[in-house]
């Protein structure tokens, strides 16, 4: 290439290759030439450039057959049609310089042409390039129509754009097993975010979920070893439906692992591939079947298999190694207590209680240990300094039992706690995991996650339903128990939807797939359950700030009780350390930690498994002091579909007044034209031949049957019509005074007769406000827009303590203001749409029929997802007993506290008293909460 590689107006532009200090920018220079002179062009032709005025800044170059003139950015006249400029372009470390022509005057021009391009701040910020089909004239730094092209996905930190977002984190779930109370949930926290390159962590005691952000996907891969290390286990949860993990066999090294993600990502369904050597995992990010991706994997010379849910077998596994050790800790103690009653050597007696107090008190100790590296004051670094305390001092029996009583408690507790969390793993398994999909006239069993929108599957009688959809072939009765709990099954036909996790009773049925597995009516409430669960209600966070003080300033009175009394001289230092290690143990609040959420979520548990969603502990504590509830008539006091009650005829026949009706009111949308008509149809009366039908608004309808026009309408229509009603008059009022709407058929000259609609009283209803009399509800209300005579019959009917009438619906927020300013907690149920206003001023919102509607699960702080007040008194009833339950813990922890505390002075606490209090105390704390498991 010529010397005037920058000069020349016409090049051969194949090998020009733009070394990275052009403009002493970061490029990938490989067989690049550049002339000396490649900067000093004056003139430019920037057409479709991207480049920033700090081009010239960058730090790390690639010299490689490169020749740079000073004047790389004093270029001062550029054509810049449209170009937007940032003004670090060259600043970034990550480049795709796919067609990538860069001009002289990439920095420091004020003028350029870069059509449609938008250049962040670190659009030339990387150390890697990947650059293919390059071509760059002689212009590299000063000329040509040539562009620098920088996909917008490539731009990693401060964009030009104020709108565009920096990229999200790597984030992954993880299900931790052995945390026994919400310190070890601390030390978790605190011990990850210590790692590289990870942002945030954030553990949840009450669901056993933790969530973990990072910078990277390498930053993950120590994750699951740090949490062991801790003294707890982590498995990975999968977050997305295209997100799964495969087991890989035959990699002898790192490399094997490259080779499988740089074949995987060169497949169009491949969106994320990362192969891990170390562990044998690859989590593929993919659409399309499994099989696809094994198959793949085969082609270069490995073997892929899908990971299933193992969790279970690992924790049998896990349990089964814990139960062997506290079962040998505990022979060897017996030992050790035998032989210091018989006539064998102490050093042999001691020589039992130390392997004892090795074997069970490993773990603890490891797990403080690395408690105490990442900051974190948890109940092991207690126990342990206890244990090794007792040890210190000769007291080997103490420490040995010290290590072994607090294995038990911590075993016992564990399991305690799983049962609480098994409510929501039982409605995962609510769902099948496969299902048989019609493929043409055969049908295949596929795996749920590979079932798309609009694909027919085949459930079988007896089976259980893997997916929401509508009925397309075939007739059944439904057990919907496991989402409404409703026990009495629902007969479905062509056309009615069914969710998945229900159980098709009889009948083969061909259901066309409206929702995906993720957006399922169970996967929804599984997602809302476990919200629920995270949230952290007021008594729980007053406990836990309580205790982040507490455990501190009793740690410190520890070692200051160790410490200050023998140098005063009040007795030996052996007998005030033996006292300081016994206040340690009593510093661990766990009893008094957990004596909130293991309440809240065994009672959350319970409910869902009755049908009812409560969306977090402090809904919980607030319905259990609901003293008023509120109650929308339409369509949840009543049934919310009009039925006609009345037919009263005038000169003819009723069969003729409803044949009349049904033609009149045929082709009419409105609720109470359908109850009629309805009405008609079931009584197999024909109807009549009509023409000219016409719809008046606010008044009714009219049509021509023969010669004569006839009316169905309300009294106003029949008013203007002049038609008189003569003694119909009072019948009407008393009617509407009835709660029912007054439908009149007649023609211009006379009255036929009264067909009078009205929505029944639900069958559950009386039960229902009975029951919320004995749960403590002192005031029942109803809402309504009727008149006041028609609220007052439905209110006794209904058994209603007090209504309100004429209602409009922002004046229902008015009456639950009022209500609130009499002093009650008010709930107010309603359907969750049409109430919306009032369910959010109410101090409780309770929607009702949360299966049929998303809208009803997301207004409402509680739902109940059958379409009836049944399984209200129940959650009443269950939010008042959690309440009790939640003061009876935090009580009961602290009585045995101050109790444990003031023995240790007098002498007459021993370590193993104080453990076993301590254990002792926890575990009650959990098995009493557990009670709200049987509440039915």
């Amino acid at each position: 290439m010529a010397d005037k590689c920058c000069s020349s107006n016409s090049h051969d532009v194949k090998d020009v290759k733009v070394s990275k200090s052009c403009c002493d920018s970061n490029h990938d220079a490989n067989d690049e030439q550049v002339s000396k002179s490649c900067c000093d062009s004056k003139n430019h032709d920037a057409k479709d450039e991207q480049l920033s005025k700090s081009c010239c800044d960058s730090k790390n170059h690639d010299d490689k057959n490169e020749q740079v003139s000073k004047s790389c950015c004093d270029s001062k006249n550029h054509d810049a049609k449209d170009e937007q400029l940032s003004k670090s372009c060259c600043d970034s470390k990550n480049h795709d310089a796919k067609d990538e022509q860069v001009s002289k005057s990439c920095c420091d021009s004020k003028n350029h042409d870069a059509k449609d391009e938008q250049v962040g701040k670190s659009c030339c910020d990387s150390t890697t390039t990947s650059k293919t089909n390059e071509n760059n004239n002689n212009t590299c730094c000063s000329g040509g129509s040539k562009q620098t092209f920088i996909p917008l996905e490539d731009i990693s930190t401060n964009p030009i754009n104020s709108n565009q977002k920096e990229p999200d984190k790597f984030k992954m779930s993880y299900r931790i097993f052995g945390m026994d109370c919400a310190a070890c949930a601390k030390t978790i926290e605190k011990g990850l975010v210590t790692l590289p390159d990870i942002s945030t962590v954030q553990v949840n005691f009450s669901t056993a979920k933790m969530q973990v952000s990072a910078d990277s996907s390498e930053a993950l891969l120590p994750i699951e070893r740090t949490v062991q290390k801790l003294g707890f286990t982590a498995e990975p949860i999968q977050q997305h439906n295209h997100v799964k993990t495969y087991d890989v066999v035959g990699m002898d090294c790192s490399s094997c692992a490259k080779s499988i993600e740089k074949h995987l990502m060169s497949l169009q369904t491949v969106s994320v591939a990362n192969v891990n050597f170390s562990t044998g995992k690859m989590k593929v990010e993919h659409d399309g079947p499994s099989d696809k991706i094994i198959s793949e994997v085969s082609k270069i010379g490995f073997k892929a298999s899908l990971v299933e849910n193992k969790s279970s077998s690992t924790k049998q596994k896990k349990s089964k190694t814990e139960n062997n050790i506290i079962i040998f800790s505990g022979v060897l103690i017996a030992l050790g207590l035998i032989g210091s009653y018989t006539a064998l050597p102490e050093w042999l007696s001691n020589l039992f209680y130390g392997i004892a107090l090795v074997i069970s008190g490993y773990k603890p100790v490891r797990s403080a240990f690395y408690a105490i590296k990442s900051r974190a004051l948890d109940m092991n670094v207690l126990m342990s300094g206890a244990a090794i305390g007792a040890m210190l001092i000769g007291e080997w029996l103490e420490g040995a039992t010290v290590v072994w009583l607090f294995a038990i408690g911590t075993y016992l507790q564990t399991k305690s706690i799983e049962r609480t969390r098994d409510s929501i793993s039982n409605l995962m398994d609510l769902a099948p995991p496969e299902a048989w999909v019609k493929v043409g006239t055969t049908i295949e069993k596929k795996a749920v996650e590979e079932i798309a929108l609009g694909q027919t599957i085949v459930i079988k009688p007896g089976e259980k339903i893997p997916l929401d959809g509508e009925i397309l072939v075939g007739e059944s009765s439904i057990n919907q128990a496991p989402i409404t709990g409703e026990s009495i099954p629902v007969d479905k036909q062509i056309g009615d939807i069914v969710y998945a996790g229900t159980i098709n009773e009889h009948g083969t049925l061909e259901v066309k797939v409206t929702k995906l597995v993720a957006d399922t009516t169970i996967a929804k409430i599984i997602h809302l359950v476990e919200e629920a669960q995270e949230k952290k209600a007021p008594t729980e966070a007053f406990v836990d700030k309580f205790a982040s003080i507490y455990t501190p300033i009793v740690f410190i009175s520890a070692l200051a009780l160790i410490i200050i009394p023998p140098i005063l001289g009040f007795g030996t230092a052996g007998e005030w350390f033996y006292k300081g290690l016994e206040l340690l143990v009593v510093a661990c609040p766990c009893a008094l930690v957990i004596s909130t959420p293991v309440a809240i979520v065994s009672a959350i548990g319970n409910a869902a498994k009755n049908g009812v969603l409560i969306k977090g502990g402090t809904f919980l504590e607030i319905a259990g002091k609901i003293d008023a509830v509120a109650f929308d008539k339409t369509g949840t006091l009543t049934e919310g579909k009009p039925t006609v009650s009345d037919v009263q005829v005038e000169e003819i026949s009723e069969v003729e007044l409803l044949s009349i009706a049904l033609t009149l009111e045929e082709y009419s949308t409105h609720p109470i034209a359908k109850a009629i008509t309805n009405y008609v149809v079931d009584r197999n009366i024909k109807k009549k031949l009509g023409k000219d039908f016409k719809n008046i608004v606010g008044k009714g309808v009219q049509a021509k049957i023969g010669d004569t026009i006839y009316y169905a309408g309300n009294v106003k229509l029949f008013e203007e019509l002049d038609v008189p009603l003569n003694n119909l008059v009072q019948n009407i009022y008393e009617m509407q005074n009835h709660g029912k709407t007054v439908v009149i058929i007649g023609t211009e000259k006379q009255i036929l007769g009264l067909i009078s609609v009205s929505d029944k009283i639900r069958s559950s209803t009386v039960l229902t406000l009975n029951l919320l009399k004995q749960n403590s509800v002192n005031q029942t209300v109803m809402l309504t827009g009727d008149n006041d005579g028609a609220a007052k019959m439905i209110a006794a009917e209904a058994n209603v303590g007090r209504y309100f009438a004429n209602l409009l619906p922002e004046d229902k927020v008015s009456a639950i203001q009022k209500l609130q300013n009499e002093g009650y907690t008010v709930a107010m149920v309603g359907d969750g749409i049409n109430d919306a206003p009032a369910l959010a001023t109410a101090n409780i919102g309770i929607a009702m029929g949360g299966a049929g509607t998303d809208t009803a699960m997301e207004t409402a702080d509680i739902v109940l997802m059958a379409d009836n007040l049944d399984k209200l008194p129940h959650t009443i009833k269950l939010s008042k007993k959690a309440l009790m339950i939640i003061k009876q813990n935090i009580i009961f922890s602290i009585i045995i506290k101050v109790i444990a505390l003031v023995l240790i002075f007098p002498g007459w606490l021993t370590l193993w008293l104080a453990v076993l209090s301590d254990t002792g105390a926890a575990l009650i704390v959990i098995l009493n909460s557990l009670r709200l498991l049987r509440i039915k």
